[in-house]
């Protein structure tokens, strides 16, 4: 069975040149970069023009950017890692939106069990944060606030450079996940002004186990692997020298197409949401239609029916839903739920994401495809 893969947001396959540039350090280059021999100067080599290469994509310092295992590891060390910077053992209060990836909401509830304080932020129904009721929920205690860029569900694409502002006037930390950014849209962090910034490889065509954290001159974080000292003390262990060779290849490859490959996305995004509307009709819900959004990411729920009803029925289509059942019960989103998207609504939800191997062919097939099983479902 031939796959059509629309869920792009899940992850990326790995480009061609980024495999390419992976090889040798999967081989002969075999070097651990704290060798000084001949290989491991060879591989440090390899790191560093790595990092120069994220650096130049987010338009950062490379003695900013911090290799790590993923989007996860870094949301780990930008929090927990602010949060207990200076032997801070508890105290101290943190902010985070109602739309977090869970990789953000765990290490939130963690650094509770320890003593800190949590507020959440919510957002609208278009699933925005609004920079004002951020800033309502800042107190004089207030050390980090967390708000990704893009949501991961519905796209929806967060002020954040309003929200620094106003984090910064209070003296507060802002860290960013913007796993489903970078690589996509213009992400440079003097721009956006945030302080820490989280990137996962495979989100942009890169392989995974591998990804960064942008860390701010001056922002001090309290390491949560300790060891030798590799990554300017941040990030014990030897690095993953192919992964992070790859991440650096995807980087570079981002920042040669971004503008053309957002306005390829956009018109193969609204080719699928025509054909959409044109079979379904106008009870197809599109979540955050009027909010700015990932070019590529539409969330849209089917009326009268079960997200995974539909995707059921079409098997060679790889996509994902925006609630979950089990035994018998519908399980929403907190995405949608803090959207206030009603349960009916949210059980009828697919995410469909494009990427840089989409086609028009593969958009309309599809759209039929949904549509029949739609109708098939819905009969």
């Amino acid at each position: 069975m031939r796959h059509l893969y629309l869920d792009y947001c899940a992850t990326t396959p790995i480009a061609p040149s980024v495999r390419e540039a992976m090889l040798p350090f999967l081989g002969e280059h075999h070097g651990n970069p704290s060798s000084i021999h001949a290989l491991g100067r060879a591989a440090l080599e390899a790191v560093e023009d790595a990092r120069g290469q994220v650096a130049s994509l987010l338009g950062a310092d490379p003695e900013e950017i911090v290799f790590t295992s993923g989007g996860t590891e870094s949301n780990n060390l930008a929090m927990i890692g602010l949060a207990l910077r200076g032997g801070r053992s508890a105290g101290g209060h943190l902010v985070i939106s109602a739309i977090e990836h869970p990789s953000v909401v765990e290490p939130a509830r963690f650094l509770e069990r320890l003593g800190f304080d949590v507020s959440i932020v919510p957002v609208t129904g278009q699933g925005v944060i609004q920079a004002a009721a951020l800033g309502r929920a800042l107190r004089d205690d207030t050390l980090l606030v967390s708000v990704m860029h893009a949501n991961n569900e519905v796209g929806t694409i967060q002020p954040l450079k309003q929200i620094a502002e106003i984090c910064h006037e209070a003296g507060v930390v802002l860290h960013t996940d913007a796993a489903q950014t970078v690589g996509k849209i213009r992400t440079h962090v003097d721009e956006l002004e945030v302080d820490l910034l989280t990137i996962a490889s495979h989100k942009l065509y890169g392989p995974k186990g591998v990804g960064a954290l942008f860390v701010r001159q001056g922002v001090a974080l309290e390491p949560l692997m300790h060891g030798a000292g590799q990554e300017s003390g941040l990030r014990a262990g030897t690095e993953n020298v192919a992964g992070i060779v790859g991440l650096g290849a995807a980087a570079s490859l981002a920042g040669k197409s971004l503008d053309a490959s957002q306005e390829r996305l956009i018109a193969l995004r609204e080719q699928l949401l025509t054909a959409l509307r044109t079979g379904v009709g106008q009870g197809l819900v599109v979540h955050g239609d009027l909010a700015p959004r990932l070019p590529g990411l539409l969330s849209i729920a089917f009326p009268g029916v079960s997200g995974n009803a539909v995707l059921g029925r079409t098997p060679e289509l790889c996509a994902s839903t925006g609630a979950a059942c089990h035994s018998g019960a519908v399980t929403v989103s907190p995405t949608l739920a803090a959207m206030g998207v009603a349960p009916e609504t949210a059980r009828g939800t697919i995410r469909l994401s494009l990427g840089r191997y989409s086609s028009e062919e593969e958009v309309e097939r599809a759209a039929s495809l949904l549509i029949g099983a739609w109708e098939a479902v819905r009969e």
